[in-house]
């Protein structure tokens, strides 16, 4: 815990155990995730033993979504044969991202963008040799991800209302 009465000194305190950021996914600092507390703790270890059955849920979902938006333009996450995705997100690709969030907003769909910065453009990672342009693939994935609702209580219902908002409009991806 840190008390002080330097509004400066707290502004930089509390950057710090944000990942260094000022505000949302602005990063000036580098900065640290060390939040939790002895209560989150003992939560987390009850939570823990549902932690396989919450990922097969995720993953039956996101399954669903592929074969729901299979043709529909929008690029789905892929899996690599080497690995095992747990869906903390389904995050979907299109270039026009903006008018699919609005299509699902129309629709009651909630959405977010993660990472709409690429690390190479934090303030915080900043250097010299790397400017806009020199990571194309990031910066392109930072403008076309969106991340449909992804929960392991997410009804299957649901997923179909959500890959028929999605599919509303034609995407080319």
């Amino acid at each position: 815990m840190v008390v002080t009465n330097n509004a400066t000194m707290a502004r930089e305190i509390r950057m710090l155990r944000d990942w260094g950021q000022d505000r949302k996914y602005h990063h000036v600092v580098k900065g640290f995730n060390y939040r939790m507390e002895g209560l989150q703790g003992g939560i987390l270890r009850v939570k823990l033993r549902h932690l396989e059955d919450w990922t097969e849920a995720r993953r039956t979902r996101a399954a669903e979504y592929d074969r729901l938006l299979l043709g529909s333009g929008v690029g789905v996450p892929v899996e690599a044969s080497y690995a095992r995705h747990v869906y903390h997100v389904y995050a979907v690709r299109t270039p026009d991202r903006a008018s699919l969030q609005r299509t699902l907003q129309a629709n009651g769909i909630g959405t977010g963008i993660h990472y709409p910065v690429p690390v190479h453009l934090q303030p915080a990672y900043a250097d010299p040799a790397y400017g806009p342009g020199d990571f194309p693939e990031s910066e392109r994935a930072a403008n076309e991800v969106l991340s449909l609702p992804m929960f392991p209580e997410l009804s299957f219902t649901h997923v179909e209302l959500i890959s028929a908002a999605v599919k509303q409009e034609a995407y080319v991806v």
